[in-house]
């Protein structure tokens, strides 16, 4: 059997088996048969995720210093507004939303561009190869001459997740060391 989701095999042929009757058929699926080659893509899925999570941790601690910056440069106009009445839950909150509209700016481009490409990556690999003149995925080689590339929607939905909650993380100590500013 072929299926579009090859991970949903083990689960299938485990249905499959059920209903033909389990003592007449015995089922076995491709992470059985290469269960060497599962283990691997499974891990490989698992440390791109934790990349992608380092790299919007990274993004995260930019939004820290650029608020932790803004919030030193804006000291003064922090007091007057709180020499004119406004509190430090105020004050905080103008920081929060400052930092969670970067990030999601951030996250929204970073989902276009991802996005874009993922859906190009062997067109972009194809004209790379032609402007430099080397063929970088060569078929006696690798055993493919280009690169594949799914998108999964439930994977990009998790990373923007993630960038979101740490950009919202993020703006918590510049917003509180922001309402932490007394007036003069």
């Amino acid at each position: 059997l072929k299926f579009d989701d090859l991970f949903a095999a083990p689960r299938t042929s485990w249905e499959i088996a059920q209903k033909l009757g389990e003592n007449n058929f015995y089922s076995r699926d491709w992470t059985r048969t290469h269960g060497n080659l599962y283990q691997a893509i499974r891990m490989e899925k698992a440390m791109i995720g934790l990349l992608l999570l380092l790299i919007v941790a990274v993004a995260a601690f930019n939004i820290i210093s650029t608020l932790v910056m803004v919030v030193n440069d804006k000291k003064g106009d922090i007091a007057i507004l709180r020499t004119l009445g406004a509190t430090p839950r105020q004050i905080m909150a103008i920081f929060m939303v400052q930092g969670t509209v970067i990030g999601v700016v951030g996250t929204l481009i970073g989902a276009a561009l991802g996005i874009l490409a993922a859906l190009n990556v062997s067109a972009a690999i194809a004209a790379l190869e032609g402007l430099i003149g080397h063929k970088f995925l060569n078929a006696n080689v690798y055993f493919i001459d280009y690169l594949p590339s799914q998108l999964m929607a439930q994977d990009v939905f998790q990373v923007c997740g993630a960038a979101l909650v740490l950009s919202f993380l993020a703006t918590l100590y510049p917003a509180w060391r922001a309402a932490r500013t007394q007036p003069a």
